[in-house]
């Protein structure tokens, strides 16, 4: 598509929300992966030398011995050797979890080989599953659909700001109609997930109910391949909440372990989820698969800044016409925790604006949004 976009967010804004996140959570995440891991010396000193790179520094390339450093190389060569602030957003937050990796040898033989940095986190947080507010086993449908969006609200990687969870929540936009419109007996939905944790929790109720009540044959639940974000969902996380729904759901857990079984679940990973890109450069292989569901769910606050792109879109551009371009139905079910938003009608945008000003960031704002129409095979990718 040749269509012109607007400007990538970039961090280099003192008044951005990616200046906040640079300088007030990040070294905050630093601080915490250090203090919650047993690391030595390397590991420690490579993480200050990061954050020092980040501040005082130009972005490097990966280090020699790294299995990906070609791939990233191409991918930064516009950025490397510049400094951190003037690359976009989306971009150099990505970039910065691949570094935090390399800096404690996740993927380099060793100890710490294949150790998650931020399992502590993660294992901290699910002490708050039974405090979470997802429907009794006969809630409605809807009630799933909300819970597994409001189960976004409060990442890990979020609370490490100064902002906190809002004691309310808001929806803001709500599509819902249309998603219960693209399902059926026969539909083949993919959920692209965010967080594990509580999120991972009430996305997986909610795919209970649609293998268990007829409105999906089949489930595919896309995970990220390594850790990512702090808490975006992991396989090795998504086999701990199910042991948590173990103890918390009986019936949720062994339904969802028979369709595990029997094919009508299945986990799914890709690299692409781990990549800085916006799902405009969908590799073929991904595109295909979003191209043959009859819906993709895309969860959370990240998926959605690659779904509509991180970028400048003025709030009330229709929702469809940012993701015209994506090969198969969609929808999103995110909190506002970030600046991008798009699709909101003009009356409500100026009631946000006068009544919360920093709505977009604060996660007390929600939207659930679909575009059904149809795609000509092939064009997405």
């Amino acid at each position: 598509m040749n269509e012109e976009l607007p400007p990538e967010l970039l961090n280099s804004d003192p008044e951005g929300y990616a200046w906040q996140v640079w300088h007030d959570r990040t070294p905050k995440l630093v601080a915490k992966i250090k203090d919650t891991n047993s690391y030595g010396s390397e590991q420690r000193d490579a993480l200050d030398a990061l954050l020092t790179e980040i501040f005082s520094g130009v972005m490097e390339p990966l280090g020699a011995r790294a299995h990906d450093r070609k791939v990233w190389a191409v991918w930064g060569a516009d950025h490397f050797g510049k400094p951190w602030l003037e690359a976009p957003f989306l971009w150099s937050e990505s970039y910065f979890y691949r570094r935090v990796l390399e800096a404690v040898g996740f993927f380099e033989p060793g100890p710490w080989q294949g150790v998650d940095p931020f399992a502590p986190l993660k294992r901290a947080e699910p002490a708050s599953l039974d405090d979470l507010e997802r429907p009794a086993a006969g809630a409605s449908g809807r009630a799933k659909l909300l819970a597994a969006l409001w189960g976004n609200r409060a990442d890990l990687s979020f609370k490490m700001g100064t902002l906190a969870e809002s004691s309310s929540a808001e929806l803001v936009c709500d599509d819902s109609a249309k998603v219960w419109n693209a399902l059926s007996p026969g539909a083949e939905v993919v959920v692209v997930a965010d967080n594990s944790g509580r999120e991972l929790l009430a996305d997986l109720i909610l795919i209970d109910h649609l293998l268990e009540h007829g409105h999906a044959s089949s489930v595919a639940l896309h995970l990220k391949p390594y850790p990512y974000y702090v808490s975006d969902a992991t396989t090795a996380d998504l086999a701990d909440t199910l042991a948590r729904l173990a103890e918390t759901d009986g019936a949720s857990f062994h339904r969802l372990r028979k369709a595990t079984a029997d094919g009508r679940l299945s986990p799914y990973v890709h690299d692409f989820y781990c990549a800085p890109w916006s799902f405009r450069r969908l590799p073929t292989d991904l595109a295909v698969l979003f191209e043959r569901a009859s819906l993709t769910i895309m969860k959370g606050d990240l998926n959605y800044r690659r779904l509509v792109g991180d970028r400048s879109w003025p709030p009330t551009t229709p929702f469809a016409d940012t993701v015209a371009y994506f090969p198969g139905p969609v929808a999103a079910l995110r909190t506002l925790k970030s600046d991008v938003a798009v699709g909101i009608p003009p009356a409500t945008l100026k009631n946000l604006d006068a009544d919360t000003p920093d709505w977009r960031v604060t996660g007390g704002y929600g939207l659930l949004q679909a575009d059904l129409r149809e795609r000509v095979p092939g064009s997405g990718s």
